[in-house]
């Protein structure tokens, strides 16, 4: 109870801090803003252009969190205090400075007093400027200045302005009610103006005939609006156009455009004009001279003079011999003789970058009349990188810690080789399938070793490694140890791999081809738990063969398509896009039942199939809506006597699906778990089917500081393909399945640090599947009784984006 009495005298605390309160006599708070009268031109960009913007508020309650935290800070606020404590710290700077003049230099800990003064200092300074943490954690009230407004009036004015409109015209007016004022921005946009004519006149023809061969990709268009921001594009296209055919010397200040308008029939004829450089007649053209490359040594203190030799007209200078001028040269793409091209010195640039051997990659050029000589330098990455990790994840609601250690050896066989091994063990927090005694801590433990190549090994010839040096392509070979210690079982796997990745010169797709993923699994049953899948399978259920010593081979493929750089959570758009697909045991094909069966180890044949595509919209600077949609199949065939291996099965619910529930536990279909003597469903056990299907929307909303807030939606469930008689209702069928989508909705809380995002949700069950017809809208039952129905609500905490 005391909890419900705190909770209310907070909120009675809270709404006491009126945001109108202590208003002096003319002054109004900035309560609603709005944008009236536009059509055609966005109405949130309009408004991003305002001067100010209404103190973000609790609904229903004239108060504001930020506001009352500044107001806090303000009423404990001395500005005299840092004043005179910042005058006492750099009188002492000063008294410093002039020990290290009169004695010529520090002694140790004079400079770090003189570092600690300094950091004092600056603190001090934004104190000054900022106020106390409060003030700066929480913002002021908003007060209405009409300075401002007619600031963000003209602001909106030449937005139109640069979008065609010409004569549009902006007006604003403000209302006012109980010391709230009411603002709204008046726009009258009248007829846009259109691009009639676009055209380029340059007096170097060369220019002239290259923007010719590439005026379809122009981003001014006849017919369309004006936009001066097409222009901006246009500029910047232009630039890049020249500079991949040898004008290194041009920029962009060399264009000019004038825009003719026609008053009467609301059109606009543009010129782009391409200027002559000061002292030329015409601007100058480049080409390449063989390319210098130099690896400095590690440290200044160390003198070496280099290797030098020469491999496809580039000059290698290195320090040591220890690199691969074959590999490097295959990632160079300048080449002598060739046109100057800035794609071509960004690639390069990038590409020795993905070798991860240099801590920089530097690119300059010698000029000699039109002759560019391209100067490389670099300097080596430290040979090994170690890094430790302790922490804990939390599994159901159980926290588990866990150490790993990675260790990572640059260059290994002198040919740009990364070897990579990797250790973790750790806790997990799970429920036995066989004990009623709630929660136990299954033991992890996993390792594994590489070697990643910087090029494509068999059967690519030597060529190759040129010809897709591009594409950053590398072959990554592993063998690893996995170990899992549950109360059910102990399962061992030994596990090795061979993938080809590359990716795309833009970027935008990945790709990765396991043309072997092998392993040898081996499993330590607990006799209660052997005894439960032996019923299963007098019942039908073969769920034993996944748990049976076993031999899981497979290829497998994957393309990532990334979006406008889904991830970097820009405000612009974004998607990415991944499908997977995989053939497990297709060379068992080629064997005779007989040579199989006379194996000691169970053996798997399927086809899996995996469509994950994520979007991120802005909505306002403040607002995004993020979605994900993901589809699995997965579907055994020929030996596997309908069985998936264990580790190949989809699984629904968890903080990164349907987070109303738990880990694994939703589904299959409409299957309903046994009841517990409390009324709740068990959900001990994990639910294995061979279709996925989730659906998760989230509208996320910046609060105060570092946090954030999320509403969201999931939805889906996970189904088996046959009939499964010990699970009923597991089964996909087109009639019904649409009946069987689970719903959950709920809302969360994000700590955004930039290096790390904390994230904790709270799930609600508002469908549920694993109920009769009729009753499965179970979300009111959350509003009659706090945090629902038992098991209704799911906490999930978390570490980043769930997607």
């Amino acid at each position: 109870m005391s909890k419900y009495i705190n909770f209310l005298f907070l909120l009675i605390l809270i709404s006491s801090c009126s945001l109108t309160k202590g208003l002096k006599e003319g002054e109004y708070l900035l309560y609603d803003i709005d944008v009236k009268g536009n059509k055609l031109t966005n109405k949130n960009d309009l408004l991003n252009l305002a001067k100010q913007e209404p103190n973000t508020r609790i609904p229903l309650l004239n108060t504001s969190i930020g506001v009352t935290l500044y107001r806090f800070g303000e009423s404990t606020y001395d500005s005299i205090k840092p004043l005179k404590k910042k005058a006492r710290y750099e009188k002492e700077r000063l008294e410093l400075l002039r020990i290290e003049s009169d004695s010529g230099g520090f002694t140790k800990n004079q400079r770090k007093r003189l570092i600690k003064v300094n950091s004092i200092i600056s603190s001090l300074n934004k104190k000054i400027e900022f106020g106390n943490f409060f003030m700066r954690t929480g913002n002021p009230r908003v007060v209405l200045d009409y300075t401002k407004t007619e600031e963000s009036r003209r602001q909106m004015a030449n937005y139109l302005l640069n979008n065609g409109f010409f004569e549009a015209e902006t007006d604003f007016e403000v209302h006012t009610r109980k010391k709230k004022a009411y603002l709204t921005y008046l726009i009258v946009e009248n007829s846009p103006y259109l691009v009639d004519t676009f055209y380029t006149r340059s007096d170097d023809e060369n220019i002239y005939l290259i923007l010719q061969n590439h005026k379809t990709k122009s981003q001014i268009k006849p017919s369309n609006r004006y936009d001066q921001s097409a222009i901006t594009r246009e500029r910047q296209r232009v630039e890049d156009i020249l500079k991949e055919n040898g004008y290194y010397t041009f920029s962009r200040s060399y264009i000019e455009y004038n825009v003719y308008k026609d008053t009467l029939e609301k059109k606009v004829d543009i010129e782009q004009v391409i200027r002559k450089p000061i002292f030329a007649e015409k601007h100058q053209v480049f080409f390449l001279d063989s390319v210098y490359f130099s690896i400095d040594p590690p440290s200044t203190e160390l003198y070496d003079e280099g290797k030098k030799s020469t491999f496809r007209d580039v000059n290698f200078e290195v320090y040591e011999d220890k690199y691969s001028e074959k590999v490097i040269a295959s990632r160079i793409f300048l080449n002598k003789g060739d046109l100057y091209n800035r794609t071509d010195v960004i690639e390069t640039q990038r590409q020795l970058a993905n070798l991860d051997l240099f801590r920089f990659v530097n690119i300059a050029f010698d000029t000699l009349g039109n002759v560019l000589r391209p100067k490389i330098y670099t300097q080596p990455n430290q040979k090994y990188l170690v890094t430790n990790q302790l922490g804990a994840s939390i599994t159901e609601q159980v926290p588990g810690p866990f150490f790993s250690h990675s260790l990572r050896n640059r260059n290994l066989f002198r040919g740009a080789e990364i070897f990579e091994f990797f250790f973790r063990a750790g806790l997990e927090g799970v429920v036995s399938a066989t004990n009623e005694g709630g929660v136990f801590r299954s033991r992890e433990l996993n390792t594994s070793a590489s070697v990643i190549f910087p090029q494509f090994l068999f059967p690519f010839n030597k060529s190759s490694l040129q010809k897709f040096g591009r594409y950053n392509p590398n072959t990554r070979t592993l063998i690893g140890y996995n170990y899992v210690n549950r109360p059910e079982y102990i399962r061992e796997s030994v596990n090795g791999i061979i993938a080809y990745n590359w990716n795309t010169r833009n970027l935008k797709q990945q790709y990765t081809f396991n043309v072997l993923d092998a392993n040898f699994i081996r499993s330590n049953l607990n006799r209660d738990f052997r005894a439960l899948l032996e019923d299963l399978q007098n019942q039908g259920n073969n769920l034993i063969n996944s748990f049976l010593p076993s031999y899981v081979s497979s290829i497998s493929g994957q393309v990532i398509i990334n979006f406008n750089q889904y991830g970097l959570f820009q405000r612009n758009r974004a998607s990415l896009w991944r499908i997977f697909l995989e053939s497990g045991g297709t060379t068992l094909n080629f064997f005779s039942e007989d040579f199989i069966n006379n194996r000691n180890l169970a053996y798997f044949q399927f086809l899996k199939f995996q469509s994950d595509f994520r979007r991120y919209i802005p909505i306002t600077n403040n607002q995004t809506f993020a979605y994900r949609l993901n589809l699995g199949l997965a579907r055994p065939y020929g030996i596997s006597n309908g069985i998936l291996p264990y580790e190949k099965y989809f699984f629904a619910g968890g903080s990164t699906g349907i987070r109303a529930w738990q880990p694994r536990r939703l589904g299959p279909g409409s299957f309903t778990p046994e009841t517990l003597e409390n009324g709740a469903f068990d959900y001990r056990f994990e639910q294995p089917a061979d279709i996925l299907f989730e659906g998760m929307f989230e509208l996320r909303s910046k609060l105060y500081g570092y946090f954030d807030g999320v509403f969201f939606i999931d939805l889906g469930n996970s189904w088996t393909f046959q009939e499964d008689l010990t699970r009923p209702g597991a089964n996909f069928e087109f009639n019904r399945f649409w009946r069987e989508i689970a719903v959950g909705t709920g809302i969360g809380l994000r700590m955004d640090f930039d290096f790390l995002v904390f994230r904790l949700d709270m799930g609600v069950k508002a469908v549920d599947p694993a109920r009769p017809l009729g009753e499965r809208f179970i979300l009111d039952d959350f509003f009659r009784n706090f945090l629902g129905s038992r098991g209704q609500t799911v906490f999930n905490i978390g570490i980043g984006y769930p997607f």
